[in-house]
């Protein structure tokens, strides 16, 4: 098995450095690839993946900023792993978690595994951003009749052609709703384990706003009333 790191990047030249090197000194326990996207930064992003000799490290640049989810689809277009997971480069997540989601897979318990965040102590700096995820959550669980904790999450990990099928439209954050909207329509059900999770405040750089969380409702609303595709149905 071959696992796909996909991290989009967009103006993280404080933190990609260091979010290269976690990513990087991980114990796998399965071959990797780290594709990173750099999406139009205009920092020192560029120079930063140009200093990374690591032969596992693969890296893509856009001309101009087109947003997470295009980002992702750059990467997922160039990546050839069997399963593949998202890590952003703002150092929220513990790429260490990463085996934990590989976990369930490797021991044949599921094929889609979502990493879920606590909000405990510490790592909540907003109430309204908390509020606001667990608000989004709710809303696919009760339109899909299902039971998940954090729909937003970064880490989602899945077979590399099952996310290709979705074929995942959304340019911005709004991809993390229509990923989980169309898992949840086709009856995917993911498997959750436990991560750690580390926000950062708007000061330091977090992108994410209200319209975010307003777009993943809408988008959540579109994916419920569409059929499955027939060449999903099981």
């Amino acid at each position: 098995m071959k696992l796909s790191i996909l991290m989009p990047v967009y103006n993280e030249e404080a933190r990609l450095g260091e979010a290269l090197k976690q990513a990087l000194a991980v114990d796998y326990p399965c071959e990797i690839e780290l594709v990173v996207v750099n999406d139009g930064s205009k920092d020192r992003t560029a120079e930063i993946l140009g200093d990374c000799d690591d032969p596992r490290l693969q890296a893509f640049h856009h001309a101009k900023n087109a947003g997470k989810g295009a980002a992702i689809r750059t990467a997922v277009d160039s990546a050839t792993g069997d399963y593949m997971v998202i890590l952003d480069a703002d150092l929220e997540y513990d790429p260490r978690d990463i085996p934990k989601l590989l976990g369930p897979v490797l021991d044949g318990r599921a094929k889609v595994v979502y990493g879920n965040r606590s909000f405990g102590g510490h790592a909540a700096f907003s109430f309204w951003y908390v509020m606001g995820n667990k608000g989004v959550t709710l809303f696919a669980n009760v339109l899909f009749n299902s039971y998940i904790g954090d729909l937003e999450t970064c880490f989602k990990l899945m077979p590399l052609e099952l996310y290709r099928s979705l074929n995942v439209k959304s340019k911005g954050f709004g991809m993390e709703a229509e990923v989980t909207g169309k898992l949840l329509r086709r009856k995917n059900r993911p498997y959750e384990v436990p991560i750690s999770y580390t926000a950062r405040t708007r000061e330091e750089g977090k992108k994410i706003t209200a319209m975010d969380g307003i777009e993943a409702l809408l988008i959540l609303m579109r994916e419920r009333l569409r059929p499955v595709p027939k060449s999903a149905q099981q």
